[in-house]
């Protein structure tokens, strides 16, 4: 397959929410009280949400339904409690899959007093309504290195989590001058979420925040300018 074009969406272009001093988070799809109807989401990914959290500070309990939550910490110790009896903290390398079918209670806060935690929240919609709620988390830390590291997908192969969709999520942390590529499948499409450093994707240079979209088949090249830390969502 050949290089696959690509729609970028810059870090400065996404909303912002401030709350308090205790949130600071950025959204790429519309979500709260940010709204852009060119950026609604993208097939079943519906949010991606760049969370930063105040020392011993977070989200109180509030219900979800109908929406698969996963929970990828960057920097810092997240705890989640939920009405399933579920909880646990959790930090960078784990990955955190909620279910909340037919409805869950939840928090999430800081687990920490004195440093901050920075989280990706990332919502996608199930291919069903009416599920089972459900709580699933692994580790992959090293997993991830010089490699994407597929960390959810429908069926939950090669030790990924299971998501109630047709999507494979892999996880990359790339030292400079690393390279990893993606074939993206005829009917399929994909999203790159630059989480740390900067890349160059097929050419264009990445940074921290960025995102990048294509609906076309072709391959995905990737290669980190410096140390670098990346998310790639592959959909039907």
């Amino acid at each position: 397959m050949t290089d696959t074009k690509l729609t970028i969406r810059r870090s400065e272009d996404r909303g912002r929410g401030r709350h308090g001093g205790w949130l600071d988070s950025h959204h790429t799809f519309s979500f709260a009280g940010y709204y852009h109807p060119e950026h609604m989401g993208f097939g079943a990914l519906r949010v991606i949400n760049d969370d930063r959290v105040a020392p011993g500070a977070g989200f109180p309990t509030h219900g979800h339904r109908d929406m698969e939550i996963l929970s990828y910490v960057v920097d810092g110790a997240l705890e989640h409690q939920d009405s399933t009896g579920t909880g646990s903290v959790i930090r960078p390398g784990d990955v955190q899959r909620m279910s909340a079918g037919t409805g869950v209670m939840h928090s999430e806060f800081n687990g920490s007093e004195e440093e901050p935690v920075r989280f990706l929240q990332i919502w996608v919609v199930p291919e069903r309504g009416g599920l089972a709620p459900g709580y699933e988390e692994k580790h992959f830390g090293d997993e991830r290195n010089g490699t994407l590291r597929l960390v959810a997908s429908r069926d939950g192969r090669d030790g990924s989590l299971t998501v109630h969709q047709d999507l494979a999520l892999y996880a990359s942390v790339l030292k400079a001058g690393d390279s990893v590529t993606h074939e993206v499948a005829d009917g399929r499409r994909a999203w790159v979420q630059v989480v740390k450093g900067e890349v160059s994707l097929n050419g264009e240079a990445l940074r921290e925040g960025d995102g990048a979209s294509t609906e076309r088949s072709g391959t995905l090249a990737i290669t980190a300018s410096g140390d670098a830390e990346l998310l790639l969502f592959d959909l039907a």
